[in-house]
């Protein structure tokens, strides 16, 4: 970076959103951002509160991302970037409005409610030239990307299978689940899009089992279900998966999983050897490979710098977590940065999530679905 701070903007993530908090800090974490501006909420009175909170100019708080996108594109300092912390259905409307303007995206996953509403902001983003990143947020753990060097490096060999699976306790007590403000648009075919645990957790497990492989998906035996009068959308899912060449795989995720409070574990399982990973324990990589003593790689202070890593080391659950979406904003940055002066991003960057990854989430999902309701036939995603 030059010392110019990119100019961020916000659309949804306003007063009580976790998810609005996370993204501030972040993006202020490597010193690459500005946040000027937001439409924070879905009234203006509410996104005036939150704009304040935050420290915006008052003039630069609007009632909605359409107003928004005008007014800033029109200003000599407007966003050159916007996340997107909105419930899915307003992620493609949202993201087409700013990139209309040149301005470049970081959404929230997935990426948008649909397949097809996916496949047309890639058609977008191609036309306009602007960067799209998904906050598949696991990603940024320096340990997954060095799983993700480790499998493509060949050193598990020939891919075999690939296990994943992601439970969350918080729709458990199903009488009250989805009862609050922050939570109830999870359980709205309306707003979540086409599925609801599957799409909100099942696609942070699915995107870490290929981001690590490098697979492909030929084909998925889904099994969706919703349990209790109040789930309208999947809060438990069971898949069987069929990668391009052989490999076979599972994912499991769930978010009535009595006493789990958020559980995500990788298994990779090769010729050569396997490796295991588990945000329960973010900074370790199992690693076991035939004929070598199993060990635990760890990423020391030194490596994590050399790796261009904002280094969760010595540290778990929320910080651990915050450290990764911090990755995931340098990637940006660089990303962005390298956009404006034509030359090609760091090589760390590039490891960020990006349009690829979002279309790839979106046809699993749309496969996903379109098998459960055959009865968990197999079905592709092309």
């Amino acid at each position: 970076m030059n010392g110019h701070k990119i100019r961020l903007g916000m659309v949804g993530g306003g007063n009580g959103s976790m998810m609005g908090d996370m993204h501030r800090l972040a993006s202020a974490r490597n010193g690459n951002f500005h946040f000027v501006a937001g439409a924070l909420s879905s009234t203006k009175e509410r996104a005036d509160e939150s704009a304040k909170r935050a420290g915006l100019a008052p003039e630069r708080s609007y009632a909605s991302f359409e107003e928004m996108a005008a007014a800033e594109a029109a200003r000599p300092d407007g966003v050159e970037a916007v996340a997107i912390l909105t419930p899915n259905h307003l992620h493609a409307p949202v993201a087409r409005a700013f990139m209309a303007h040149g301005v470049h995206i970081i959404c929230e996953k997935p990426m948008t409610a649909t397949r097809e509403e996916a496949e047309d902001l890639a058609t977008l983003a191609a036309a306009q030239n602007t960067i799209f990143l998904v906050t598949h947020s696991y990603t940024g753990f320096p340990m997954v990307r060095r799983a993700r060097e480790i499998v493509r490096a060949g050193a598990l060999g020939e891919i075999r299978s690939v296990r994943a699976s992601y439970f969350q306790n918080w729709m458990a007590d199903l009488e009250h689940a989805g009862a609050t403000p922050g939570t109830v648009w999870r359980t709205d075919p309306a707003r979540s899009g086409i599925a609801g645990t599957l799409s909100d957790i099942g696609s942070h497990a699915f995107h870490i089992a290929t981001y690590v492989t490098g697979l492909e998906l030929e084909a998925v035996a889904a099994e969706l279900s919703a349990f209790g009068a109040l789930s309208a959308l999947d809060n438990d899912a069971s898949l069987l998966l069929r990668f391009k060449g052989g490999a076979r795989g599972g994912l499991w995720c769930s978010q009535i999983a009595a006493g789990d409070g958020n559980g995500l574990t990788l298994a990779v399982h090769g010729s050569k050897g396997a490796l295991r990973w588990s945000v329960e324990t973010p900074n370790e990589l199992h690693l076991a490979l035939i004929g070598k003593k199993p060990e635990v790689l760890t990423l020391d202070e030194d490596e994590a710098a050399e790796h261009g890593f904002w280094t969760a080391q010595g540290f778990t659950g929320f910080e651990a977590y915050f450290a990764s979406f911090a990755r995931l904003y340098a990637d940006a940055a660089e990303l962005i940065a390298a956009r404006k002066a034509g030359r090609a991003p760091d090589a760390w960057a590039a490891l960020s999530p990006g349009m690829e990854d979002g279309l790839a989430v979106m046809r699993f999902l749309d496969a996903a679905v379109r098998s459960s309701k055959a009865n968990a036939a197999w079905t592709s995603p092309d």
